[in-house]
């Protein structure tokens, strides 16, 4: 079967997260290496990104603390500067060559509209976990993934950052993936089995995936 629809995760695929970890990293009132070196040494273990927040501050609500930051007067956000610069090109083209696009990552309401304010004239469908109630690596993500697609599930292309939240689902799925280097997660996992193995495409930018998908489909027929 050909690629017809391509799907994006967000964080580290399309978001530079740098800035919102920083500001994590403020928050909890600890130097921004310190809060950096211990969040590889998590994703490095595979233990879950959230119990950085348990090392510095045990018993730590990450919705909670969410709520509190909004509060404040500092919640959650990304902009435009924090895009990765290929992510517009990249869409321009994957439009060209006449695919469907989509976004979907584990993201909150705010994130979802910040997301739609930057993305919404770029692709078809923009959704998040907590629309719809099923955060990733539960195979319930894709299968919403797969029901807001119009296309069955081994025409879709899903990209991502991760082999445990992206790759390993997706391809549980039924879905292509693709695996871009960048963000912690990628660099730490890039050069084990699975990333090489799991992933039908891994890619340094998304500028690559137009002529690797192209060729794929080319050889499908």
């Amino acid at each position: 079967m050909t690629i017809r629809a391509v799907v994006f995760d967000v964080g580290e695929c399309l978001v530079d997260e740098t800035r919102e970890y920083g500001t994590w990293a403020d928050w909890l009132g600890v130097p921004r290496h310190t809060f950096a070196a211990m969040f590889g040494a998590v994703v490095a273990q595979n233990r879950d990104y959230r119990e950085v927040f348990q090392e510095f501050r045990p018993g730590f609500d990450l919705t909670e603390q969410r709520e509190a930051r909004a509060a404040a007067g500092q919640p959650e956000h990304f902009d435009e500067s924090d895009v990765y610069s290929d992510v517009r090109p990249a869409f321009a083209q994957l439009r060209a060559d006449g695919l469907w696009l989509g976004i979907a990552g584990n993201q909150t309401v705010r994130a979802g509209g910040l997301l739609r304010g930057l993305f919404t004239d770029d692709v078809d469908l923009i959704g998040t976990s907590d629309d719809w109630g099923a955060s990733k690596p539960d195979p319930e993500f894709f299968v919403r993934v797969a029901k807001a697609v119009p296309f069955a599930p081994d025409e879709i292309l899903y990209v991502g950052d991760r082999v445990d939240n992206d790759l390993r689902p997706g391809k549980h799925a039924g879905m292509h993936t693709a695996l871009v280097r960048r963000g912690p997660w990628a660099t730490i996992q890039w050069n084990t089995a699975e990333a090489h193995e799991l992933p039908t495409f891994r890619v340094e930018s998304l500028a690559d995936l137009s002529p690797l998908i192209t060729q794929f489909n080319r050889q499908a027929n």
